[in-house]
């Protein structure tokens, strides 16, 4: 509660958690607010010229180039972007946190192991590294998810490596090493909890890189499959509708825009929080 209030006084931090908290409600309850099924080509969704119908009248936010209707894939959308966001990030942080941790506290050969091959994975670039992958495997909701998580968890590794290594030199950890305490203990006991407040702001940072590379991969056709709907791929079925039909681009457009936005100034908040050397700051 200490966090929740702390990120309340801070208006940039209100304003994107009340984004999040907005998105991840919608996001839940998509199919309670959802007018229509969001796979179903409604009779009169579409023009006599068989375009897509424009924001208003009984839908709010128009029809997509099948005659269905934008707010409800929207809803539904936010549901596939929130999932791969929280499962991909969440999978990135935890491999993120075991190698640098182990890094971090082993010396020599395997240490070594473990840090090149970190550094060989940050070398190639993210979204190039991605787009490989998931024209290897078959594109999926779970197999876009691992996808990011195999290419994000880099970050979080060198980050925790270099801060487990300052930890395994301070005094409380030489006196549980002089008293007997065995690796587990020293691990879990007293490294692991210094190291959640990184993993948190990490996590919540990592959530907007997720779903921007999730929209990116969609649009790109690579990503979360039609006709599950998804902020990336309803961009993707209507480009080529971009000037005959804007509000195609532009609402899923501006959706991601303000998620990752919000996430980002939610978790730059969390650091300044949860970062000691900033706490007593104005």
């Amino acid at each position: 509660m200490g966090i929740f209030r702390s990120l309340l006084r801070q208006p940039t931090a209100a304003f994107g958690l009340i984004i999040v908290v907005a998105v991840v409600v919608l996001a839940v309850a998509a199919p309670m607010i959802a007018p229509f099924n969001p796979d179903e080509q409604m009779f009169d969704g579409l023009t006599l010229e068989g375009a897509p119908m424009p924001p208003g009248g009984q839908f709010l936010l128009g029809t997509d180039t099948l005659g269905r209707d934008l707010f409800s894939r929207m809803l539904f959308g936010a549901r596939t972007s929130l999932i791969i966001g929280l499962v991909a990030n969440g999978i990135a942080v935890a491999i993120g946190l075991f190698v640098g941790i182990v890094a971090g506290y082993l010396r020599g050969l395997a240490s070594n192991i473990l840090m090149r091959f970190t550094d060989l994975m940050m070398a190639f670039p993210a979204l190039l590294l991605a787009i490989v992958l998931a024209a290897l495997l078959k594109p999926s909701l779970w197999i876009v998810a691992m996808v990011i998580a195999l290419v994000n968890w880099v970050q979080v590794a060198r980050i925790v490596y270099t801060e487990t290594r300052g930890l395994v030199e301070r005094d409380f950890i030489m006196a549980q090493r002089s008293l007997g305490a065995g690796h587990g203990r020293i691990l879990f006991i007293h490294i692991l909890p210094h190291l959640v407040p990184t993993a948190i702001v990490w996590g919540t940072l990592g959530i907007a890189t997720t779903v921007l590379l999730e929209a990116t991969l969609s649009f790109l056709g690579i990503g979360v499959q039609p006709p599950e709907p998804s902020w990336g791929n309803i961009i993707f079925e209507s480009q080529s509708y971009f000037q005959a039909a804007p509000w195609l681009v532009f609402f899923p457009g501006i959706v991601i825009l303000m998620t990752a936005l919000a996430f980002n100034l939610v978790g730059d908040a969390l650091r300044d929080i949860l970062d000691p050397t900033q706490r007593g700051r104005g």
